[in-house]
């Protein structure tokens, strides 16, 4: 072979180049193939054409990083602790925590990374080629670099293909380039610096033929495709841990060395008052497990978890745990346009005809929908030229509509299944109109020529016999340059007005349409076929058509919201800039209220700190490369910003992983985008985006409600315990009683506020900065001054009744009913069942049954108390002692202050 090896499997230019040369160099005849003989060398010197997915790590490694989390080493060596000095119950309990946490995790994170693998069947099919001079079927993974393949309607493109030859060929390659119209191929010459998506002589993996014919020369196979440098970029991106996960890591380090340093403490000062090492030994254990919030963790998953719940209710499923969360902290979304923010169906908008403009009502194949003429609703039949216009877009058309699922779909160019939708709207059907006017001739759409034409016998005509009616669809340049005549408003023949007609398809261009030109000739001649020199000249020009793929109208109402959240929006696309930025302007996007578009040529061409510049201020950016898409995202990372990127093809997969959350669409998707992705999207609506932020704050947000709610009675005990130790006297509570408050008691009164629902003012705040800690100095205040009342409550009781009575185990049950009093009270200063209470209390109307949790798990603490000092086998078990009517009321009146303290704490730091 002429060509090297890397030459072979770095296929960057062979657009450059012109066939002969393409053929040369990979030494290919271009009309019998490669022989078998030269296949098998090839295979063995470049491989099979399949991705290879990178080896992933084992299922026992991956369930065993579960583990490697700061708060649970904490919870491990407390759990071994006990063990040692024979606290078996408690120990199992400790480590029957972080096991249920560590499976709930390795759950969730088993297909995380599974998108090579899904990048690898995107690819994968059969292949005609030709080999030995004749036709024949093979599976993709056995094609080599020189392999002649031809391609036809509906095949899947099986390699990077050069093409050598075609007819009529288009080639759908949305889910490379983002662009959402089939592209149509040439075989000439192209610049070396041709975007991706403009590469009309070459044919990608994984693009699908929607028309025509074609032969092409294999250049790239597996990982050298397009398709699978993507795959490459998707293992080269980083794998960033979400906002929550550093927050919590950096948050149970600090109390790791916290906890260590104080028990350590505890136990020098204990021997330095001459105590045994055993009685301080003990007591520093008991700190220890006073002051580690056990129940966090799994608080923590089972609030991430009520998330994932709402958000699938939501149209949102979460692929990975954390992910909830970070959607709420987002900064920026950067949106892929094309069946994200569109419907991904062309749809025609404008129409001009008779010199007057038309408006077209309805989006997408469904025919609904309705033609406007100064705004108002008109009757078709009245407008001869605008039903003429309407008539060539149906006739001259090679596609047709299905309906599947309650789903209307166009079979073929979604171009021609846009005029097929706008003829049902005017009262133009096909069945109709091919009884009335059947198709005799055609000639398909060449790139020379830029136009499609069909012969029709006209049986609506005396003589129909011998009348024939040539209809024309195409460019506006090739279309006008054939027509000498026009119709006026009337229908009567003028001389055409090219002037006029290109200020209108320049108005139309400015809204982002895409303008085909229509017209007709009329044959008296009887004939039944036709050719170019047929339509050369003496067409009459009908009119213009200019459509659009819509943008959906709740991702409008979505964008909006965004905005008003303080989420920036950004369009990223590999579609034209001025149809990108036109419907960005239709959807309201913009940035200090302007917006501004670039291409990838220009963001190419940029300087570093211009580029910065231009993805920090800009709204749109158009015929960009995959690897451009990556690079925005870590430009935006870089400073500061929690990023989301949607997106449904596999152009869009490194960025997806890149991004902070990543999320796919799940109807329209690629398995490759939907495996890279954190989150999918079920209805592949933008609008889902929206309750999904929502649901995201409000989890954050839960999650604060949940520390601020743990920590403090943490807080209150090891205090408690310190203080007890430092003055050489008896401890208030007792270790197996901590782990009752710290695991029962917290758990029943915590969980709870995972099924808080959102705030009213949940989408009125501006995002949380990702630099803001998780314990933020107010929070830290407040668990500070909750601690204090808790001690105060534990120490105060424990002391009043001991001395009183002479009954310790009276006075420690005293004391724990008395802070699981102030709990409650606490519990509800922070909840929405508290503010709905006071509401009532107002007279203002509020729903109870949303904060219904609420009142559940406080019934069922006060259930769980009563057994814990009733039951003469938790009296056994816990050392606790039964309690008298006054006894209990005398708890519930020493808990009631903690309402003033709640108050005092909730004006500096509202959590509602």
């Amino acid at each position: 072979m002429t060509a090297t090896s890397e030459e072979i499997m770095q296929p960057n230019e062979w657009h450059n180049l012109p066939t002969s040369k393409v053929a040369q160099d990979l030494d290919t005849n271009l009309e019998t193939g490669l022989t078998s003989d030269e296949v098998v060398k090839r295979r063995e010197r470049f491989g099979t054409n399949e991705l290879k997915a990178k080896s992933g790590t084992s299922p026992v490694i991956r369930f065993l990083l579960q583990f490697n989390q700061p708060l649970l080493y904490i919870l491990l060596i407390a759990g071994a602790i006990k063990a040692l000095i024979g606290q078996w119950v408690n120990a199992w309990v400790i480590w029957g925590v972080t096991l249920i946490n560590a499976i709930i995790g390795f759950i969730q994170e088993s297909k995380a990374e599974s998108a090579i693998a899904a990048l690898a069947s995107s690819v994968q099919t059969n292949a005609t080629i030709l080999r030995n001079g004749q036709k024949i079927q093979v599976p993709s993974a056995e094609l080599v670099p020189g392999d002649l393949v031809l391609l036809t309607s509906g095949d899947k493109v099986p390699a990077d293909l050069r093409l050598v030859q075609l007819r009529n060929l288009q080639v759908n390659e949305s889910a490379l380039t983002g662009e959402s119209v089939a592209i149509e191929k040439n075989t000439e010459p192209l610049q070396v610096d041709a975007a991706l998506a403009e590469r009309a002589n070459m044919a990608y993996a994984g693009s699908f033929v929607t028309f025509g014919t074609g032969k092409g020369i294999v250049v790239a196979i597996g990982e050298a495709t397009e398709t699978g440098r993507i795959s490459q970029l998707i293992e080269q991106g980083t794998s960033l841990k979400t906002p929550l996960t550093r927050k919590f890591d950096k948050f149970s380090r600090k109390l790791l060395y916290i906890i260590l340093g104080i028990a350590a403490l505890t136990f020098a000062v204990g021997l330095g008052y001459g105590n045994s090492w055993a009685g301080m030994f003990e007591a520093a254990v008991a700190f220890a497990v006073s002051a580690i919030p056990e129940g966090l963790p799994a608080v923590v998953t089972v609030t991430l978890a009520i998330g994932v719940s709402r958000m699938a209710r939501r149209h949102a499923i979460v692929r990975k745990l954390p992910a909830v969360e970070t959607l709420g902290g987002a900064t920026v979304i950067c949106s892929d346009k094309t069946g994200t923010l569109t419907e991904n169906q062309m749809t025609v908008q404008a129409i001009y005809a008779g010199g007057e403009q038309y408006t077209v009502t309805g989006t997408g194949y469904a025919p609904e929908g309705e033609i406007l003429f100064d705004e108002q609703p008109i009757d078709t039949q009245n407008f001869p030229v605008l039903t003429e216009c309407v008539k060539a877009g149906l006739l001259c058309n090679d596609s047709h509509l299905e309906q599947k699922e309650g789903q209307w779909q166009v079979v073929g160019d979604p171009t021609e299944g846009g005029l097929i939708v706008v003829a049902d709207k005017v009262g133009l059907h096909r069945r109709n109109l091919d009884t009335e006017m059947p198709r005799l001739d055609g000639i398909p759409f060449e790139s020379e020529f830029q136009y499609m034409a069909s012969l029709h016998e006209d049986r609506t005509q005396e003589n129909s016999s011998q009348v024939r009616t040539i209809y024309v669809k195409g460019s506006v340049e090739a279309i006008l340059q054939r027509c000498q005549q026009m119709l006026d408003t009337e229908g009567k023949a003028i001389a055409v007005n090219a002037e006029t007609i290109h200020q209108e398809v320049d108005v139309m261009a400015n809204f982002g349409l895409r303008v085909l030109a229509f017209a007709k000739k009329s044959l008296a001649n009887g004939q039944n076929s036709i050719n170019h020199a047929d339509i050369e000249n003496g067409l009459v020009f009908l009119g213009l058509q200019g459509m659009i793929d819509p943008p959906r109208t709740e991702a409008i109402k979505a964008v909006a919201a965004c905005q008003h959240a303080g989420i920036q929006v950004k369009m990223i696309t590999g579609d034209h800039a001025v149809t990108a930025r036109a419907i960005a302007q239709s959807m309201g996007f913009n940035k200090n209220g302007a917006v501004l578009a670039f291409t990838g040529r220009e963001l190419a061409q940029m300087e570093q700190s211009e580029l910065a510049t231009a993805i920090e201020n800009g709204v749109v950016f158009a015929r960009v490369a995959p690897e451009q898409k990556l690079r925005i995202v870590e430009a935006l990372q870089s400073k500061g910003e929690v990023v989301a990127m949607t997106g449904d093809g596999v152009n869009d997969a490194p960025a997806l992983k890149q991004a902070d959350i990543g999320i796919a669409m799940g109807g329209a998707g690629t398995e490759v985008a939907k495996e890279a992705a954190d989150m999918i999207l079920t209805d592949d609506n933008f609008a889902s985006i929206e309750a999904a932020v929502e649901e995201g704050r409000t989890v954050y947000r839960n999650l604060l409600k949940a520390i601020a709610f743990i920590l403090p009675v943490n807080g209150g005990e090891s205090m408690t315990i310190l203080i007890s130790v430092l003055f050489a006297r008896e401890l208030p509570i007792l270790s197996l009683q901590v782990l009752w408050l710290n695991m029962v008691n917290s758990i029943a009164m915590t969980v709870p506020l995972a099924f808080e629902p959102k705030s009213q003012r949940v989408m009125q705040q501006s995002p949380r900065s990702p630099r803001e800690p998780l314990l933020s100095q107010s929070l830290i205040k407040r668990i500070l001054a909750i601690s204090i009342f808790n001690w105060i409550l534990i120490f105060g009781v424990f002391e009043w009744i001991q001395q009183t009575t002479g009954n310790i185990d009276l006075a420690r049950t005293m004391a724990i009913q008395a802070l699981v009093s102030g709990r409650i009270f606490y519990l509800l200063s922070i909840s929405q069942l508290g503010m709905a209470l006071i509401h009532k209390l107002r007279g203002v109307k509020q729903k109870f049954s949303d904060a219904s949790a609420i009142g559940f798990g406080i019934a069922t603490t006060i259930i769980l108390q009563i057994i814990f000092s009733q039951w003469n086998i938790m009296n056994s078990l816990f050392s606790t002692a039964p309690l008298n009517l006054t006894q209990w009321l005398i708890c519930f009146l020493i808990g009631l202050p903690m309402i003033l303290v709640a108050i005092l704490v909730n004006r500096f730091d509202p959590l509602n």
